[in-house]
């Protein structure tokens, strides 16, 4: 064991001091917040760039009834004006100019004159007021012609929208908010991490000893080591680097949750509502739309399982990486050159391939069949297993699927070990999986 330890620390040491290491580490959680997080609370913030368009409106139909906002004004001018505004628009006290054509009922097309490209906010603003006054004129005159007295108000009365609020029914009754969609993204984002980490880290144990082969430094090492000590000491080594990288990526998330929380407002539904009443008219109403939003995404995110959540990462993939990354350096012991690792590593990553192809079906439907049983085959089970849980897994099920893990990763441990003994110290020769199996029965 003491030899082992001398290559878990030097595997660990060798991998962790490396910059790539350090730098990937850091900036990975925020380059992640900074693709989430941040857009949506700069969406927060209001553009208060102060703009006036001129509208010339040959149709007639949209006069006086664009409502100016307070940073927005529309300012209607004749047909006269529009003529020299529309060669002389770089030297106006006009931001854009809007033309509306007298056939717009049957086009459904404007243009909007500018120097510069139109930002978005203010091109949507316009395509959503346009779009709602012609709207209310076409129902109008088709409210007319139906002669149905008090038409629109019973047809208003009708309007519904229902909006549908998950409760999580705890053990002992407690109810807690919940939110599918941040079950979903939770389900995604820790098993293609699981994925991934299992990825990497396992090509980098076949790549380590493939390293070792090559340059002849195996021989040095198994002459004073047992091969499977040696085994054993990389993937464990490795295992390491990879949790160390997630517990600091962990602690990051949370500081920057934490962080993110303080910039939102807190805002509650009622107030909401209050707040987009009163602001309605100074354009600020999707700002606070969004606060609340983001409000509410922050309290269903507080009532999540995450010390489960976590705890199920470290086992699946602890397990899942031991199973693997002994396949992996079975593979790396048993070939010599680049070329011939395709070979042999397709059966091994293509149950890593299927896992995430179940993943998605398990994402829509965590309770059925699929997911349920790839969730317990130890070879797809740590990708899939951890989309499953964000929704509530059954403890019978956790628990089956952990023990199958442990136990399949035994076996495969003690076959990549027979493999690694064998093909460490030979060269020159491609093995095919005739002689691999042979391998298998070689006794120490």
């Amino acid at each position: 064991m003491k030899k082992v330890g001398i290559i878990i620390k030097r595997e660990y040491n060798t991998r962790v001091k490396k910059k790539s290491f350090i730098i990937l580490t850091l900036l990975m959680p925020v380059l992640f917040a900074a693709v989430t997080i941040l857009p949506t609370y700069l969406a927060t913030m209001n553009d208060t760039e102060e703009r006036t368009v001129a509208v010339y409106d040959g149709s007639g139909i949209f006069l006086g009834r664009l409502e100016s906002t307070e940073y927005t004004k529309f300012h209607f001018i004749p047909k006269e004006d529009y003529d020299k505004l529309r060669d002389n628009l770089k030297g106006s006290k006009y931001y854009a100019l809007l033309s509306i054509p007298p056939n717009v009922v049957t086009t459904n097309n404007v243009e909007l004159f500018s120097e510069k490209n139109v930002p978005f906010d203010l091109k949507n603003k316009i395509d959503r007021n346009l779009s709602s006054l012609l709207e209310k004129d076409k129902r109008s005159a088709l409210l007319k012609e139906a002669a149905v007295p008090n038409l629109e108000q019973k047809l208003e009365a009708a309007r519904t929208n229902i909006h549908v609020n998950t409760i999580r029914v705890g053990d002992k009754g407690e109810e807690h908010k919940s939110s599918t969609e941040i079950a979903m993204v939770l389900g995604y984002i820790f098993g293609f991490m699981i994925y991934i980490f299992i990825f990497i880290y396992g090509t980098m144990v076949m790549r380590g000893v493939m390293e070792e082969k090559q340059n002849r430094i195996v021989e040095v090492i198994v002459s004073s080591v047992k091969p499977f000590e040696l085994m054993m000491g990389k993937i464990v080594g490795i295992a390491l680097v990879g949790l160390t990288q997630f517990a600091i990526w962990v602690v990051l998330f949370i500081g920057i949750f934490q962080v993110a929380k303080g910039f939102i407002p807190d805002i509650s539904p009622d107030q909401a509502q209050n707040l987009m009443a009163q602001s309605q008219m100074s354009g600020q109403m999707e700002s606070v739309a969004q606060s609340s939003q983001m409000q509410e995404i922050f309290s269903m995110m507080s009532s999540i399982n995450f010390p489960l959540i976590i705890g199920s990462f470290f086992f699946f993939f602890i397990g899942g990486y031991l199973l693997y990354s002994s396949l992996f350096g079975a593979v790396g012991s048993a070939i010599d050159a680049e070329e011939d690792a395709q070979q042999f590593t397709l059966p091994v990553t293509i149950p890593l391939i299927i896992a995430i192809i179940v993943m998605m079906n398990a994402i829509t439907n965590p309770e059925g069949p699929i997911a349920f049983w790839f969730s317990l085959i130890p070879f797809t089970s740590p990708v899939v297993m951890m989309v499953r849980i964000p929704f509530g897994v059954p403890a019978w099920e956790l628990i089956l699927s952990m023990v199958l893990l442990v136990a399949t990763f035994i076996a495969t441990v003690w076959v990549a070990g027979k493999i690694y003994r064998t093909g460490i110290l030979m060269y020159g020769k491609k093995p095919t999986w005739k002689e691999l199996g042979k391998w298998l029965t070689y006794r120490s």
